[in-house]
């Protein structure tokens, strides 16, 4: 049976918002799992529902084999999750924190203090233990709700969006923490994320998903390989793109009749061109635009990237300033809480 088990999803929420729209997917034992859209796409509402955190409208899950509807108690148990926002204590120290989940779960004594030791050292904050939680860096508390989520041990840990917000070297510094609990201690993990390349580096297998929807799924390597072809990026000066929003489908009318182009995909600054031997081809373009007078702040060749996959199947970027929102799923929980 695998770990988690989703059958045709839906929630809709009192607005009339229908935020998850007949999803199905499953995670197996062990394996490190990723839902990658942007700000809205129905991730963290998915989390949340499989969590028991928020009531799902229709549809199905099993969770470590116990039913959503029928065992919310037994699957709470056996789960860990981390959510967008820290639930740090800011007035107890790191390890006074992590004694606290521990004890609201039922682990006491030796194994408490052998765990929560374990713990400090895993996400490098030993040093810190007995200070206060308040006085810790935005990675160090996102460091330390990890560490509080693995606690009891769970069987499936639930990331979401575990680090949004943080800095390059923090970011990288949870991802390994990620990695080795995932390779060394066999936890599954369910991740969502904006981030393309943390998907990428950290994730077996990944569902794209998009105004509530997967539209794709696979491993990384899948994903990109199904493009088949170079990536040319073009962007056109955004003054122009203001003054003359209509020339980025000129643009692209121009370029799908060029040879060796297999497909071509508008998003908000450009365009990107879809081509195999891309390096011999780019001269080409160049020339097809400049004889159609579309000018072109810049143009470049990369190899496939899941950014390339989600634009495919989406018809557009995830947006740098949605990284930043909060989702409609976590508004929603916020409203509820006041």
């Amino acid at each position: 049976m695998p770990a988690l088990h989703v059958e045709n999803l839906v929630k809709v929420y009192p607005d009339g918002t229908k935020a998850v729209n007949d999803i199905s997917f499953s995670v197996e034992d062990g394996e490190f799992f990723g839902f990658l859209g942007p700000n809205g796409a129905g991730k963290s509402t998915t989390i949340k529902i499989v969590t028991t955190l928020l009531k799902k409208t229709s549809g199905k899950a099993i969770v470590a084999g116990h039913d959503l509807d029928r065992e919310p108690q037994s699957i709470r148990r056996v789960i860990g999750v981390q959510a967008q926002e820290t639930g740090v204590d800011e007035d107890l120290t790191g390890r006074e924190n992590l004694e606290l989940m521990g004890q609201l779960y039922g682990v006491t004594g030796d194994r408490l203090e052998e765990r929560v030791n374990g713990l400090l050292k895993l996400v490098g904050l030993e040093a810190e233990a007995s200070k206060r939680a308040g006085y810790y860096s935005g990675g160090m508390k996102k460091r330390l709700d990890l560490a509080s989520a693995l606690v009891h041990t769970p069987q499936i840990l639930f990331l979401d969006e575990p680090t949004t917000g943080l800095d390059p070297q923090s970011r990288a510094a949870i991802w390994n923490y990620l990695k080795d609990l995932n390779k060394k201690e066999k936890v599954t993990i369910f991740l969502t994320t904006q981030y393309m390349e943390e998907a990428d580096r950290l994730c077996d297998r990944i569902a794209i998903v998009d105004q509530g929807k997967i539209v794709s799924s696979g491993t990384p390597n899948q994903l990109k390989t199904e493009i088949g072809a170079d990536v040319i990026t073009i962007t056109m000066p955004e003054a122009e793109l203001v003054e003359h929003p209509e020339r980025r489908e000129e643009a692209m009318k121009i370029l799908e009749v060029v040879p060796r182009i297999t497909s071509v995909s508008v998003f908000e600054n450009g365009i990107s061109v879809y081509v195999r031997n891309g390096g011999s081809v780019v001269p080409e373009v160049v020339r097809a635009l400049d004889n159609a007078k579309i000018n072109v702040g810049s143009i470049s060749l990369s190899s496939p990237s899941l950014d390339d996959v989600f634009l495919k199947h989406t018809g557009h970027r995830i947006r740098p300033e949605e990284l930043k929102k909060p989702s409609r799923g976590m508004m929603f929980m916020r409203r509820r809480r006041r």
